[in-house]
């Protein structure tokens, strides 16, 4: 099954696109019983989001979004979803039901890459371009504070408890450690090159940051904020310039993390306890982030290059299925639908 495509201009501003789920899929979405879960695909050269059913692994809705999607993630309670429209200079966000650009928020200047507090309510986006990090109350749509960090802000994580916020600095090779409740930098870290995505993981006593140029990933005990582990990769037949980790995810369990290696087009697996690599597995070209369907047993990785989405299955470690989608598949996020 192909997916409806939403007709639209390639470039048009991210506050102009209403009505944006055509009559036909409108009408198949409010209609069909019992509805699969979804796995969202940010594609940043065509403006949109592509929709795939964790059933059937088909594309089943293209939604038009603002100019070069990356970030997005949804409500803690999935009412809403929130999409970086980088060069739209906007946080928008959509009723995914519909599809419908409900509004706009006041997110600063390139927004990469944001993460939502515990609090359902507050949004660090990490701001490119001016060098800060801008919290947004999505309630109010009003700017709470702005934070001054390092050259090129990419990566944004909140603490479980939400009382730290993280972000990552491409061009000063910093993870900024922030107080929530007063937006004061308590600690700035040194990582490798170019770093580009932070999680907390083990309940949120660990701190993982990856390094894109570097090729590493940064293991932080989240108390003392000093360094735990060093993660390195190696593939044969590939050049080392060309491992490039930027997403990872956890198993459910917390006991092994999928990394994704960039231009080197392989996916790793990290025992998340010895912090050594198990096994590599090869997808598409430039695989950048990737998403878990609902019981973690699949997992949906976006390879920006070969513009598509590969499918692996968790316990035995294949790929199973390649999906295409938009050109330049950058971000990824899962939604229940019941």
């Amino acid at each position: 099954m192909t997916g409806d495509v939403v007709k639209r201009s390639t470039r048009r501003s991210a506050r102009s696109k209403p009505g944006l789920l055509s009559a036909v899929s409108a009408a198949v979405l409010l209609a069909s019983p019992g509805l699969a879960d979804e796995i969202w695909v940010t594609n940043e050269k065509d403006d949109t989001i592509s929709v795939i059913d964790t059933d059937t692994l088909e594309v089943t809705r293209t939604i038009a979004t603002g100019d070069r999607p990356r970030g997005i993630t949804f409500a803690h309670d999935y009412s809403v979803v929130y999409i970086c429209a980088s060069d739209s200079d906007a946080v928008q966000v959509m009723d995914p039901e519909t599809g419908e650009v409900l509004h706009d928020l006041p997110s600063g200047e390139d927004p990469e890459q944001f993460a939502l507090h515990p609090d359902n309510r507050h949004l660090y986006i990490a701001n490119e371009d001016d060098a800060i990090t801008t919290v947004v109350d999505t309630e109010t749509r009003t700017v709470v504070r702005q934070i001054n960090v390092g050259i090129e802000p990419e990566g944004m994580a909140v603490s479980p408890d939400g009382t730290i916020a993280i972000t990552t600095s491409e061009t000063t090779n910093m993870a900024h450690w922030i107080d929530t409740g007063t937006g004061a930098l308590i600690a700035n870290t040194l990582v490798d090159s170019r770093p580009r995505h932070a999680e907390f993981v083990k309940g949120g006593t660990e701190l993982w940051v990856s390094s894109e140029i570097g090729g590493t990933i940064t293991v932080f005990d989240v108390e003392t904020k000093a360094e735990k582990a060093k993660i390195g990769f190696e593939l044969p037949r590939i050049l080392p310039s060309l491992i490039q980790p930027v997403g990872f995810e956890f198993t459910a369990d917390d006991s092994h993390a999928f990394v994704a290696l960039g231009p080197a087009n392989h996916v790793a697996v990290v025992d998340a306890e010895t912090y050594e690599v198990e096994e590599y597995m090869l997808v598409g070209r430039r695989v950048w982030h990737m998403a878990f369907d609902r019981d973690k047993d699949r997992l949906f990785t976006t390879n920006g290059v070969s513009g598509d989405v590969t499918v692996i299955d968790v316990e035995s470690r294949k790929p199973l299925k390649t999906i295409k989608v938009g050109r330049f598949p950058w971000g990824a996020a899962f939604r229940p639908t019941e």
